[in-house]
Parts: C-alpha cells; structure tokens; sequence
C-alpha cells in the first residue's frame, strides 16, 4: 500500500514518509521534482519555478540521507518513479545503503525507468533513445549482479493511457518496451543465459486502472496472458514464478475532474477494483491518488483518505479472500480474448517498425490522433464526464474553498539552492572531478555505468553534473510532438470557427504555443495545438521544455497573434510573469492566455499581471476556447 508524495525538501518528504508508515502505509512511493527527473540542479536556469513543486528535490547523497532518515534501507520496499535519472537515484540509494553497512543485496524495490513512455506522454527525458536504452540495459544487468531484489525497470503504460492510448495500445506499446529492453539485455553480454529467467522476472509493469470497469479487468487479464506467452515463445523462460504478470498501478489520474472534485472518491474506488477482484489478474501494489489532485498538490490529510481506501477493502471486506471469482464469465473471456487477440496484433505491427525505440515517432503520433479522438467524445457528449458534460448542477461542496491544496513555499528553491552551493563548497572537488571523469569514460567505452555513478555519488557529486557529463557523451533529445498527426480529427466540430477565422482580415491568425519550464506533461498543449490547426490557424509549436528566453525569441521571430503558455507543475506564478515581461520588454504585445491547473485564488494574480485568459481542465469545450482565441487575435490587430 503506497501513496506517491514527495514536495518541498528531503526534510519535510522524510518527515510526510515516516507519518504516512505510522499509519499503516507499507511502502514508500517517492515523487521527484521536475529538476531531479531531468538531470539539472536547482540552480539551473530550467530549474527556476520548480524546485519541489511536483516532487522532493535530490540533488546530492546528502539529500537522499535526509529523505530517507530512520527508514532503514534494507527493510524498506520503495519505488521511485524516475526515468532518465533513474541510475543516479539508485547509485544515490545505494551509497546511501553502504553507509548504514547495508550490502546491495538486501534493497527491495523498483526504479521505474521507462523512457519511452516519457518520449511519448511525459517529457522527463534526456538522452537520445539508443543512449538511454543502453543506461536501462546497464542498470538491469548491475541488478542481475549485486541487487537481485530490486526491480530494475517498472514498463509504465500509466502515461500511455493519460497520453491517450486505448486498451489495447496500452498494452502493445508498453510490451513492445519491454520486449526492446530484453532483447538488448539478452544481447549485451552482461547476462549469461542461466540467469535470464531472474532478469525475465526482474521486469514489472505500472498500470492505469481506468474507469470502464469490465475492459480494465479485461485489460489486465489480457495483460497477464501475453506476458505469460512472450515468456515461453520469445525467451523460453522455464520458472513459472518469473514469467508472472507483477504489476503495480495507481488509478486513473486523467480521469479525475477539477468540478465536483467529490466525484473523484467514488472514481478512485471503483478503478481500485477494477484491478483487485480478478485474482488471476490482481495488482501486486496499489497507490492511489488524492481527491484533489485535478487541483493542486494534496494534503497529508487527502493521502490518509486515500490509504484508508485501501485499507477498507483490504482489512474490512472479503474481496481477497477467494479465487477469481470471474473465472468461468463468458462476458469477461470474451472481452480479454478480444482485447488480448488486438493487442498482440498491434504488438507485431510495433515490432516490424523497429520496435517501440525505434518507433517513437509513429507511437507518438498514434497517441495524439486517440487523445483528439478522446476529447472530441467529450465535447461532443459522446463520452459522458459526470460534472463536467452533464449532470453539471451542483451543491456548494463543503471539501471546496482556500486551503484545500498543498502550497509550496516559494522560499523552497532559495533554501535548496543554497544548500547545493554549500554542499559543493564542503566537498573534495577533486575526487568528485575524477569520479566524473569515470563516468564519462564508462558512457565512451561501454563500460557498465552504475559502479562509476555510485562513485561519484559517495564523492559528492550532485544530480547535475552525473547528467551534465553524460549529456557532454550523449547528446540531448527533442521528442516529436506528434501533432501533424493529428490534424484533421475535429473539423466537424470546429467548422463554425473555422469559418470565423477564415472571415478574419489579414488571414489566420498565427497562435504560438508554448511550455516553459521542464512539465513535460503535453496532452493539453498538444491537443489545444491540433484543434487550432483544425481550426485554420497558423500554430507554432516547438514541443515541452522551454526557457522563457527562448519563448520570447520565437514570439519575436514568429511575430503570433496570441501567446498560450501550458503549465501543469504548480510553477505558474513564477514562470507565466516571468515570461510576459519578457514579451513586453521585446515589444511583443500578442494577449497571452494561460492553461493548466491554476488554482482559483492564483486567477486573479495572473490577470494582474497582464495575462487575457485562464483555462483549466475543466474547460473542455475546445471549440468555445478556439473561438475565444480567434476573438482575442482580432482584437490584438485592431490595437
């Protein structure tokens, strides 16, 4: 039983850890910040904004020593959701353990490391695919060796779906994740043939449980069988034990809605189900989120509520105290064959690209057209959202009002800036330049790079620097933003703004989009992107990850007609004023409009300070947001 939380500092996510395991929770689901999750150090100018806002900043060992104070390391099962860190936050958990005299080979736990998810739903990567393969490669051959307990990698397919994925992308893509990670394992010589079962077995999967409770039953039970049949067909796995389906999930965190928040409880419920009730099926660990995070940040108080849900249906009901009691369904076989049948199919398909590695730009492209897909079901009223497209009327709600959200104190990323330059100037700076020099010379050779980060990490070295110098070998990434794509899916619905933007004088108006910062979380921003091309409107869209320099240089060069910045990281008030002045002072006076998870009280802030409009998720009619920034262009050229 987890709950995913981590904010502010080492010191405060330590103390909210050992709370939350009073309490019953047992184990520790750690949340990162933006800056750790992406190779920078708080002092970073990508980091500005950030710092603690999403997740707990790790910047350095001593970090990890504070965050996980009086937890012992050799007791603990604790999942990190990291990915393109992902070695250097186990190198980091490791030196840690060694100093409390703990051997590697007593850790328990998983590093998600997964980064083609993050190419195609979440942002947080670095390095080029090939690169970051070969870290994944390394960290599952290192396990294999010296933490047999640990879960190397956790195959993610929760983005995916978030990203837009149906049942059954859902399951083929992340497969096919897995299956590219195997066959570089199994090819990379660090393995020996007798040992592949464990590393088969060593892979587990985080799913999404989402509302249609009968196809994600069916999902996961699809899910199981194919696990089992790439086991046997592709790697002759001989341990049943480890051709296991293990998986993880949290429940559907897109499906929880900024109006009547209170829905969201029985939501949450209904997809823990979803993934408990089929035994054969059943999810090894389950974090839940808050009700209120369609909002902001939850509270210590909302992460109670939701361990006690798992509590309630561990403790108090019978749920786990039979066998799958939908064996023998013909409804539910049927369902799985057909969602199993389908999956594999799109499996070979992703396969014959090249694999997910080498199709990410097809795979991306294939999640946005079935994000536009979705949302047009909403606006539409084809899919029905409780509280959103109907049944809209509601009572005041006595869980609503100020103070129902987490706030991180902006003073967070003075203090966490600090404490780095304090910590860099305490160090051995030579032996930390030497370890980095190790670590550049494993990333040119070949050489298996987790012994060389926890070099670097028991030496001082810091988050920033493990990445900077890989970056130095490896290069960065830019991930396609998979909008062309998706061109063209909503014209029915757009055609009556589609006809006022044609009437507009002057031609289309040009609507630059664009994400400051490092939230990499770009299904809005992309969908917002298609729907104004749909819409006859020039868009520049350059993807996730941008300094507002670079925001302004483009609105600079690109002369739009409406600004639109998306931030979903809690980073508005630092970054959207930031980014309008800067506009201003280059003389760029296009309206700037504002999308993300703006809680109601900063509205007004950000009007002051110059900005035209506010949408959040709970504006889901595209076409009224559309007219609205057509509207907006032609004011801006009627000065």
């Amino acid at each position: 039983m987890r709950t995913y939380s981590g904010h502010s500092s080492a010191k405060a996510s330590n103390e909210l850890y050992r709370t939350n395991l009073s309490k019953g929770q047992t184990g520790l689901s750690i949340a990162f910040d933006l800056p750790t999750q992406t190779g920078y150090d708080p002092d970073h100018i990508l980091a500005h904004g950030e710092v603690g806002k999403v997740g707990v900043p790790v910047s350095h060992l001593g970090h990890m020593r504070t965050l996980l104070d009086s937890i012992p390391p050799g007791k603990m099962n604790t999942s990190m959701t990291i990915n393109a860190t992902a070695a250097w936050m186990l190198a980091l958990y490791v030196a840690n353990a060694r100093e409390q005299g703990v051997d590697s080979r007593e850790l328990r736990g998983t590093t998600q490391n997964d980064i083609v998810k993050e190419y195609l739903s979440r942002g947080t990567y670095i390095f080029p695919p090939a690169p970051s393969k070969r870290l994944i490669v390394d960290m599952v051959a290192w396990c294999a060796q010296n933490a047999p307990k640990w879960n190397p990698m956790n195959v993610c397919s929760y983005h995916l779906q978030e990203a837009g994925a149906t049942p059954v992308q859902e399951i083929a893509f992340s497969l096919a994740t897995a299956i590219d990670v195997l066959d570089a394992v199994r090819d990379s010589g660090q393995v020996s043939a007798d040992q592949f079962d464990q590393v088969f077995g060593s892979i587990s999967f985080f799913v999404n449980a989402g509302i249609r409770f009968v196809e994600e039953v069916c999902k996961l039970r699809a899910f199981t069988d194919l696990w089992e049949r790439i086991a046997i067909e592709r790697y002759d796995v001989k341990d049943p034990k480890a051709r296991r389906f293990r998986y993880g999930v949290q429940v559907n965190s897109l499906g929880l809605t900024e109006a009547q928040p209170e829905n969201n409880v029985q939501r949450i419920v209904l997809e823990m189900l979803a993934v408990t009730l089929s035994k054969r099926a059943r999810a090894r660990s389950v974090q839940l989120p808050a009700w209120n995070e369609a909002l902001g940040l939850p509270r210590p108080w909302d992460q109670q509520w939701s361990l006690r849900m798992q509590q309630v249906l561990a403790f108090e009901t019978d749920l786990l105290e039979y066998g799958d009691i939908f064996d023998g369904s013909t409804v539910i076989e049927a369902k799985t064959a057909e969602l199993r049948d389908a999956a594999w199919a799109e499996l070979q398909d992703v396969l014959a690209l090249g694999g997910a590695f080498g199709a990410v730009d097809e795979l991306k492209g294939r999640l946005v057209r079935s994000m536009a897909e979705r949302t047009r079901r909403i606006e539409t009223g084809e899919q029905t959202v409780v509280g959103v497209n109907s049944f809209t009327e509601a009572e005041p709600s006595p869980l609503a009002g100020d103070g129902n959200i987490l706030i991180v104190d902006p003073a967070v990323e003075k203090q966490t800036i600090a404490d780095v330059e304090g910590w860099r100037s305490s160090r051995d700076n030579e032996a930390v330049a030497r370890a980095l020099d190790e670590v550049r010379r494993a990333a040119v050779d070949g050489t298996n790079i987790m012994e060389p980060s926890i070099a670097l990490a028991q030496a001082g070295g810091t988050t920033g620097e493990w990445a900077g110098a890989l970056r130095e070998i490896f290069g960065e990434f830019r991930a396609p933003t998979g909008v062309n794509a998706a061109v063209g899916r909503r014209t029915n619905e757009l055609s009556g703004v589609a006809d006022f933007v044609k009437s507009i004088a002057g031609g289309p108006p040009r609507f630059l989009v664009a994400k400051p910062g490092l939230d990499g979380h770009s299904n809005g921003a992309e969908q917002i992107a298609v729907a104004a091309r749909d819409a006859g409107m020039e868009v520049v869209y350059s993807g996730i990850r941008l300094t507002p320099e670079q925001i302004v240089a483009s609105a600079r060069d690109e002369d739009p007609d409406v600004v639109g910045l998306s931030i979903l990281s809690g980073s508005h008030m630092e970054l959207v004023p930031e980014v309008v002045e800067k506009l201003r002072a280059e003389g760029v006076d296009a309206p700037v409009i504002v999308g993300g998870i703006i809680p109601e009280e900063d509205r007004p802030r950000l009007a002051s300070r110059g900005v035209a409009a506010i949408y959040t998720p709970k504006d889901f009619d595209i076409a009224r947001i559309m007219r609205e920034v057509a509207e907006l262009a032609v004011a801006h050229r009627k000065g």
